[in-house]
């Protein structure tokens, strides 16, 4: 299974792409969607969806990982990275690929298998499960690996089987 992970934002978002077969994963690459802070807010999105879209025919991915938001802090960011988040997941959509969400709190179980572990952590132990030399650059990136991790480690899950997401 090919699984294309995201972390949404609109100045960056991180991708990680990485197969999944007899509980080992397999790094096809890693990235970033970046956007110039000058360019207007709506072409950042038209950016966003054509950036994402290309790389979605490329890696051709059985399914998307991506992170459920949620926000208690700064309301503007939270509503410029939500309309990010729409535009990506419209991206997945319209290729018809199954989109996936994981809580940070999900990932962190399912990856360090504590639930409030630190990000560093979660970095390496990415880094670990990707037999890699060094932890994968932006830290954006290495999260969208982390989210595609998690599904692979949640897609034998009888629960998502039966729909659940």
């Amino acid at each position: 299974m090919v699984i294309f992970g995201i972390d949404p934002g609109y100045a960056i978002v991180g991708c990680g792409v990485v197969r999944y077969e007899r509980n080992d994963f397999t790094l096809l690459g890693y990235g970033a969607v970046t956007t110039d802070k000058d360019m207007p807010f709506n072409e950042r999105l038209i950016k966003i969806y054509n950036d994402l879209t290309e790389l979605l025919v490329k890696f051709k991915p059985d399914a998307v990982s991506i992170e459920r938001l949620y926000f208690n802090t700064n309301q503007k960011t939270a509503i410029d990275v939500a309309q990010a988040r729409g535009v990506i997941v419209l991206a997945v959509q319209k290729l018809g690929i199954p989109v996936y969400e994981y809580t940070p709190l999900q990932v962190k179980q399912s990856i360090v298998g504590y639930g409030r572990a630190e990000k560093t952590q979660v970095q390496e132990m990415t880094r670990m499960f990707l037999h890699l030399d060094t932890i994968p650059k932006p830290d954006d990136a290495a999260d969208a690996l982390a989210l595609a991790i998690c599904h692979g480690h949640s897609s034998g899950s009888v629960m998502l089987n039966l729909g659940g997401k």
